[in-house]
């Protein structure tokens, strides 16, 4: 929650020019996250979603270091999302190791 809407703080900052483009796009996967994540918590089988949500993840990684490399994003800025999204890639990827292990022990049951 807290890091979507620091993104979201900053991509409302972006020139006009992009609002509707490149800030959109980011908004859009800031959102999906967001509700992937909720998301997660009420599915049994999270293996699908767990594979969306990393895709997001990338291409919103990719789109802010557009936005950085194009200067709508500052130095600071990027930085510190791409730390805040580093952190979310390792909890998506520990949910993905606890379900495959849940999976794994399901599967061993007689």
């Amino acid at each position: 929650m807290d890091t979507s809407k620091w993104l979201l703080s900053r991509t409302e900052r972006f020139p006009k020019k992009v609002r509707h483009t490149l800030s959109h796009r980011i908004d859009d996967l800031t959102l999906g996250l967001l509700e992937g994540i909720t998301t997660l918590a009420y599915r049994r089988d999270r293996r699908d979603l767990l594979r969306t949500l990393d895709d997001q993840l990338n291409r919103l990684r990719v789109l802010l270091r557009l936005a950085h490399e194009l200067g709508f994003l500052a130095h600071n800025h990027y930085e510190e999302a791409a730390r805040r999204l580093a952190e979310a890639g390792r909890l998506l990827h520990g949910l993905g190791e606890r379900q495959r292990a849940e999976t794994q022990t399901a599967d061993d049951v007689p």
